[in-house]
């Protein structure tokens, strides 16, 4: 199987590679078959759609949703297209507020209810029903690493799981295999942990300096959500 990763993340930014390998490990695919598309410079065309088998968008470093970046905004519009055509997609983070907004749903910035570490995510009844996610138990933890979250659903998706900080954190469009979560499937509680280092200046600033020291000793493992992933895999093909 092909896989194509959509990411918005600069040239320098060490996370790019280290997300594409914990994409292809979690899917259970060689790194060849996730091929990366940097949306910061690369052209959204449909041809995504013919050249590989499901669409994936990975996290952001330093971008938001809300900046109003112009090649990010044909992104969002291009990830709308994908899913109302019922291309296999799953889209984490980041991807989860691109498709939140491509669809018709709204984002909002909330750094009070920032989740970063490792959280406690239950499944709705929804979930619980899914093919995908409810192969998952009622409740379970997931990697998070968000300032921004949505506030207000799309029409036409399925809730299909929450936290006490962000309630809507998985969504289905429809019955397609298209899927995003708000958290993170494709890292592990080390995988997390190295992420954290990587932008610790950035949270530093708004936790401080103590606290994010302390945050990043306490992620947890999460062997349920890091097997959604090869789950989708197995689902689409």
């Amino acid at each position: 199987m092909r896989f194509c990763l959509l990411q918005a993340r600069n040239a320098d930014d060490p996370a790019r590679d280290e997300e594409l390998d914990c994409f292809a490990g979690r899917l259970g695919v060689p790194r060849e078959a996730v091929r990366p598309v940097d949306m910061l410079t690369a052209t959204p065309s449909t041809d995504l759609w013919k050249s590989h088998d499901a669409v994936l968008v990975g996290g952001s470093g330093e971008y938001s949703v809300l900046d109003g970046h112009g090649a990010i905004g044909e992104w969002i519009d291009f990830l709308g297209r994908t899913a109302r055509a019922g291309q296999p997609t799953f889209a984490s983070c980041f991807g989860f507020q691109m498709l939140t907004l491509a669809l018709g749903g709204q984002v909002a910035h909330d750094e009070d209810n920032a989740e970063v570490g490792t959280f406690h995510v239950s499944l709705t009844e929804a979930g619980r029903a899914d093919p995908l996610f409810g192969q998952l138990p009622g409740a379970f933890w997931a990697q998070e690493g968000h300032k921004d979250r949505a506030t207000v659903l799309p029409p036409g998706v399925h809730h299909l799981a929450s936290t006490v900080r962000a309630p809507y954190q998985a969504i289905r469009v429809g019955d397609s295999p298209v899927y995003a979560t708000q958290f993170h499937p494709e890292l592990d509680w080390q995988d997390q942990r190295l992420r954290f280092m990587r932008y610790f200046e950035m949270y530093s600033g708004v936790f401080g300096v103590e606290d994010a020291h302390a945050m990043a000793d306490e992620f947890k493992p999460t062997p349920e959500s890091c097997s959604l992933l090869g789950r989708f895999r197995t689902l689409i093909s």
